[in-house]
């Protein structure tokens, strides 16, 4: 494991270097020491030029093999940060570790089209940057900017439009299955909210019931199941399983955990994998209880806003580790963060401490299934008939009389639709 030394500036107030650390560690690096600063931004070096000299003499020391910084690094800071560093330190700004990390992650096509199309998206100013910079000055690699190359910019643009143009094919189809699940009588649930809430670990007491070897057949598709290490970004993309609730079974979906201070470049990198949020029928967003007032605030704020813009289904918040946090203590935060999140729920996911009340608050807030009774004929298709009701819906009654059989059920209206056609098509046998 590579060592390094984690560093971030900020304008005003106290830096927070909590999650840069869980970053570098989740990069594979030791974050073996840290630096901050409290002033406005140096147009050369990010940090004031005494701040990069006390940075170079702590990587030194320390033995660092990188500094890692958490903001935003432009081409020429990087340039003039790393001529500061001893030989042979890599410097890495917040989002080219966010990008290794994925990279690293990204297993699945989908996934790593996505990272491609961020780090594509990460370069291309930098691209821009090299080539008008050395048409002005006519000195290729001119600061350490590395060779310029006019038609690159131009390269990156069109890869860029190929790999949109991939992931909205991938886009469709997944739409295309999430539509057969749900004529196939399933809701779409989804989990969302920050890194390390514990999404991961609340999916698999949801659904930890089922093998997803059960499911191979009727869904070929599914995951395996998500793991729920102590770690940021275990799952890059989707896992989804299938849970069984009192009256319904649904498709729960763990998503890519959100991060703080993402440009808008990065987050449109990876709409294909918020989509499957946008889409659900429900998002439970899940956040650390354990964490303070102010960070939880800051963190359902920026997810309302990512939530909000696009997704038309109901949103329950879920302060989940509650296993970490006193009674009162959790009383105090649900009433500090009441605006914010109307009806909560408290469950722990380590414990299974309200998971049962978690279920049935799923179930209730779900959308409204359509009633209905059908008289069916006893044939020799009838039993396949109201064996496709029972896997498709939530049977209340079933009778037998004579030469027919009442069934009332409930179930998606779509599902209701096709349960009377498949009802229509059976003919009564006809008497000897």
């Amino acid at each position: 494991m590579m060592r390094a030394i984690v560093a971030k500036r900020v304008d005003a107030g106290t830096a927070d270097i909590s999650e840069i650390s869980e970053l570098a560690v989740a990069g594979g690096y030791e974050a073996v020491d840290s630096l901050t600063q409290t002033r406005e931004e140096d147009s050369a070096y990010v940090f004031g030029e005494g701040k990069i000299a006390e940075l170079a003499a702590l990587v030194a020391d320390r033995q660092a093999d990188a500094l890692i910084i958490d903001n935003e690094v432009g081409p020429y800071q990087m340039y003039n940060i790393g001529q500061a560093m001893p030989d042979g330190v890599e410097v890495i700004d917040r989002f080219t570790l966010i990008l290794e990390i994925f990279g690293q992650r990204a297993q699945t096509r989908k996934a790593q089209l996505q990272v491609e199309l961020a780090e594509l998206r990460y370069e291309l100013p930098r691209a821009a940057a090299k080539t008008s910079l050395a048409k002005r000055d006519e000195r290729p690699g001119f600061m350490g900017l590395g060779e310029y190359d006019e038609s690159r910019e131009k390269d990156i643009k069109a890869q860029i439009s190929n790999i949109k143009a991939e992931l909205d094919s991938i886009a469709q189809k997944e739409q295309d299955r999430r539509e057969r699940r749900r004529e196939s009588g399933f809701d779409l649930v989804a989990l969302a909210g920050y890194t390390n809430a514990g999404k991961s670990t609340l999916l698999r007491q949801l659904a930890a019931e089922l093998s997803v070897d059960e499911n191979v057949d009727k869904h070929p598709d599914l995951d395996s199941i998500a793991e729920s290490k102590d770690m940021l970004f275990t799952t890059l993309g989707t896992t989804t399983r299938r849970a069984t609730l009192d009256r319904r079974e649904i498709l729960l979906t763990d998503t890519v955990g959100f991060i703080s201070n993402l440009p808008h470049w990065l987050v449109e990198s990876f709409q294909s994998t918020l989509e499957s949020v946008y889409r659900a029928d429900l998002v439970l967003l899940v956040v650390d209880a354990s964490e303070s007032v102010q960070e939880i605030r800051e963190k359902l704020v920026t997810s309302h806003d990512t939530l909000y813009e696009r997704n038309e289904a109901p949103i329950v918040t879920v302060f989940n580790k509650i296993d970490q946090v006193e009674q009162a203590e959790l009383a105090d935060k649900l009433s500090a963060l009441s605006g914010l999140t109307p009806n909560p729920i408290t469950v722990s996911g380590l414990t299974g401490e309200h998971i049962e009340e978690l279920k049935h608050r799923i179930e209730a807030e779900l959308p409204a299934w359509e009633r209905e009774r059908l008289l069916l004929p006893l044939t020799d298709e009838t039993m396949s008939v109201v064996s496709w009701i029972h896997d498709h819906g939530y049977v209340s009654e079933e009778n037998y009389e004579n030469d027919h059989v009442s069934v009332s059920f409930e179930a998606r209206p779509p599902i209701v639709e096709k349960a009377r056609a498949k009802a229509a098509e059976l003919h009564p046998v006809e008497p000897n």
